[in-house]
């Protein structure tokens, strides 16, 4: 565009300066009216330099009109060009919209540090020291838990020695009562027993705590009621096996736990004799663990009282003792010095 300025400008003011006024032309040709006659009206001096500047380049002007400020008069302090408000004004918008943005994600950032430090605090529970109960949370507004973590909470539980405990005495109950005859007995039907309850208990807890959960969005922990009437506890530590909590906040039916029990109990088929590969015995094992889920509901729930009251007890106990060992002191003193 400057190049196109310089080579053809001067072209353009020459050709306009004398071709649009002949007048000017004609005037300069006879110097002797323009003596004879001073009153005579002058012709306005040519302009089209300015007009052409100014059309080639207004926006040029423009700036230096704008950024130029206008000289002082004396006894005035120079005036400042005022800050162009278009663009404070987009700096301000972006500034507010970077802002929104860095604090979008420090606030998701928290929420998921929060949820993690919860579930850190799940994987030591432990009834009498023992019993895992991972499952469990006692903060009725614990945040809801992410895919990954509800699969990392239920490998730390299958993988848990608790688990293996729970399956070898169950199968040795299994052994006692010869619940299944096709496996024998010994040391070989007793394997047989102690591997199928594994993985009862592992495809089970896979599907109703980990996979089902993800994918129907509900949480698979016992929130713990811990306070109130026993009938009221005892009712909703049952009710968690058919109604659980969601991960938006709601509450509703237990579909990922009954679901998973019954599609372990179904792939369980697999590795039972054949006499057992009914659609009834499926049915029927499928709820029988669900039924073993309400027991262990019960357990975790009134687990804290029952260690409550045997401390409690506890120090009774050591209390009376202390004060008979007090007693016979107290008892002893006055001998002693009636002796010396």
């Amino acid at each position: 565009m400057r190049f196109c300025t310089v080579v053809f400008g001067p072209a353009i003011v020459l050709a306009a300066t004398f071709l649009p006024y002949p007048r000017l032309h004609a005037q300069q040709a006879d110097p002797a009216a323009t003596i004879t006659s001073p009153a005579q009206s002058i012709p306005e001096a040519p302009t089209p330099q300015v007009e052409l500047a100014q059309a080639v380049e207004p926006q040029a002007a423009q700036q230096t009109q704008t950024q130029t400020p206008a000289p002082a008069q004396p006894g005035q302090q120079p005036q400042t060009p005022a800050p162009d408000q278009s663009s404070s004004s987009q700096t301000s918008t972006s500034s507010s919209s970077t802002s929104q943005s860095s604090q979008q994600p420090n606030s998701q950032k928290t929420q998921k540090e929060t949820a993690e430090e919860q579930l850190k605090e799940q994987e030591t529970q432990r009834v009498a020291g023992v019993m895992a109960t991972f499952n469990t949370t006692r903060n009725p507004d614990a945040l809801p838990l992410s895919s990954s973590q509800k699969f990392r909470l239920f490998f730390k539980g299958a993988f848990d020695p608790w688990a293996f405990g729970l399956s070898a005495f169950v199968a040795g109950i299994g052994q006692a009562e010869d619940s299944t005859p096709e496996w024998g007995g010994g040391m070989q039907g007793y394997g047989k027993r102690l591997g199928a309850g594994y993985a009862d208990y592992f495809m089970g807890n896979f599907f109703g705590n980990a996979a089902l959960p993800s994918l129907l969005h509900e949480d698979p922990r016992y929130f713990q009621k811990g306070s109130g009437k026993p009938i009221k506890r005892v009712l909703w530590a049952a009710a968690s096996t058919v109604w659980c909590k969601r991960d938006k906040g709601g509450w509703g039916p237990n579909w990922a736990n009954v679901g998973g029990n019954l599609i372990g109990s179904a792939i369980g088929r697999v590795y039972y004799p054949a006499a057992n590969r009914t659609v009834s015995g499926t049915i029927s094992d499928g709820l029988t663990v669900s039924a073993e889920g309400i027991l262990g509901a019960e357990v975790i729930e009134f687990w804290p009282d029952l260690a409550r009251h045997y401390q409690h007890k506890k120090a009774e106990r050591q209390a009376r003792a202390m004060d008979a060992a007090n007693g016979q002191k107290q008892e002893a003193k006055p001998e002693d010095q009636n002796k010396n």
